[in-house]
């Protein structure tokens, strides 16, 4: 089964591949925008805590797991838990399912602006432009929306389809230094704008005045939500790690870099927005509109962004590929699954579940505009208000019913399948050997992995049950 199922050939493969998984347009959009939205500074050092905490007590559970058993979310949690743990494997294949489909409807924006702005670097951008009006209408435009999710479907089949060697592990050697190159310069570029020293200083001074209970819990929920955690993302990934990697090392490698260039992203958009004198309209154009209409205007606006017509194209190369190294670990969960558990082989179970995927991608590449049933679809009654807070279309439920309910119920059901039913012994023998560096100590994790991080996801969903906090 290993043999057939592949290994990573490295742990620096592995930790390409584990990072780009975490990496995604949570760290280029939703991460600087939530950090607007709190002010900055405390926030951002509360984040910081959470992510050590919370974060990567649950990303060394999930990877240990999959390592232990060798085998997909659903047969890893049988294996390494009991039978009936299956579900909760099932519950994270779902996830995943879901959660694909309408985030490569996202992922397609990005090529969408990238031809806009690498045309407009060639032939200038049209005065008077209204990028709002420009992505209002090319997300309404049904036929587009289907070309663009379709396209970056296929890309992501493209990678699976090849195995976790020659597919996910050969995309991530290539893509994640891209990534890393075309940040770093736009990150240095940043520091020849007026408003970096005042992007600075909101990131990194702490105001705890302007702190408040729903910062916090802002905070605690994106410090889980970022790495990929509790729909089986890491269980797949680790399954494939061998003995000779350190699963302690390679989840702080991780969780460093999904930080850092959360961080990053975050100073390269606030540099740009300060210098423009645009604070007052990021929170009415909220996440999307961060990063899709004010931004592509102001590499394009005089005087602010140096070097921006070049800049634009590369910065929308940077978020394509960091959507295309996240649909495809979402992918992988539910093509290993059907691998694994029915017998089928990879081109098969990929090509099959990629195109059922697709199939609500449709739905959710439809919800703005482009057909009617797509965009009003509703589940009415007390059901569609407790689940899906009154939201219509594919694309606003499913983000919805995922941010809210599946990641948080699927991470909570890990947790505690890690700390309170493995033994000591199946947690500590993957987690302490002649690998793990001398920092880790194995009795702080598991206090961590049996109350705290528990008692956190526990707080996420009794906010959104109780309180109507909306994490989508």
């Amino acid at each position: 089964m290993t043999e057939q199922r592949g290994n990573w050939t490295s742990s620096a493969g592995f930790i390409l591949a584990a990072t780009g998984s975490a990496i995604g347009l949570g760290n280029l959009w939703k991460f600087p925008f939530i950090t607007w939205e709190n002010d900055g500074g405390a926030f951002v050092l509360v984040y910081l805590v959470c992510i050590a905490a919370v974060g990567l007590p649950i990303m060394m559970a999930e990877l240990l797991i999959g390592r232990r058993t060798q085998k997909s979310v659903v047969g890893a949690l049988k294996e390494a838990v009991g039978p009936a743990w299956g579900i909760v494997g099932l519950w994270g294949v779902l996830c995943g399912f879901t959660l694909l489909s309408y985030y490569t409807v996202i992922a397609g924006w990005s090529l969408f602006f990238f031809g806009k702005t690498a045309g407009w670097m060639v032939g200038g951008f049209p005065e008077g432009t209204s990028l709002g009006e420009v992505f209002t209408e090319q997300s309404a435009n049904g036929g587009l929306q289907l070309g663009l999710s379709l396209a970056f479907s296929i890309a992501t089949v493209s990678v699976v389809y090849f195995g976790v060697q020659k597919g996910i592990e050969k995309i991530a050697r290539l893509f994640l230094p891209i990534l890393f190159a075309i940040l770093t310069l736009l990150f240095v570029t940043s520091f020849a704008m007026s408003g970096s020293g005042e992007a600075l200083a909101f990131i990194f001074r702490p105001s705890f005045g302007e702190l408040d209970g729903g910062s916090v819990l802002e905070a605690l929920g994106h410090s889980f939500f970022t790495l990929s955690l509790g729909m089986g993302a890491m269980i797949t990934y680790g399954s494939y790690i061998s003995r000779e990697q350190s699963i302690v090392k390679a989840s702080a490698v991780i969780v460093v870099l999904d930080t850092v260039i959360a961080l990053v992203a975050t100073v390269i958009m606030f540099t740009v927005i300060f210098t423009a004198g645009m604070q007052d309209q990021v929170s009415e154009t909220g996440t999307v509109g961060m990063l899709f209409i004010s931004l592509p205007q102001l590499f394009f606006a005089e005087g602010i962004v140096p070097g921006g017509t070049f800049l634009a194209p590369l910065f929308y190369v940077l978020v394509a590929l960091a959507a295309l190294t996240s649909t495809m670990s979402l992918l992988e969960v539910v093509a290993s699954f059907v691998i694994d558990e029915y017998g089928v082989g990879r081109h098969k179970a990929t090509l099959a579940c990629g195109g059922t995927v697709f199939v609500f991608t449709i739905l959710a590449a439809l919800s703005f505009g482009g057909a009617s049933f797509a965009t009003n679809l509703s589940v009415p009654g007390p059901i569609g208000d407790l689940f899906f807070a009154g939201k219509t279309s594919w694309f606003g439920m499913a983000d919805h019913f995922v941010s809210n309910w599946m990641l948080p119920t699927g991470g909570l059901a890990i947790t505690i399948a890690a700390g309170w039913f493995m033994t000591r012994d199946a947690s500590e023998s993957e987690l302490v050997d002649e690998t793990t560096p001398g920092w880790f100590n194995y009795g702080a994790w598991r206090l961590f992995i049996r109350f705290l991080a528990p008692a956190a996801i526990a707080t996420i969903i009794i906010a959104v049950i109780f309180f109507g906090v909306d994490f989508s």
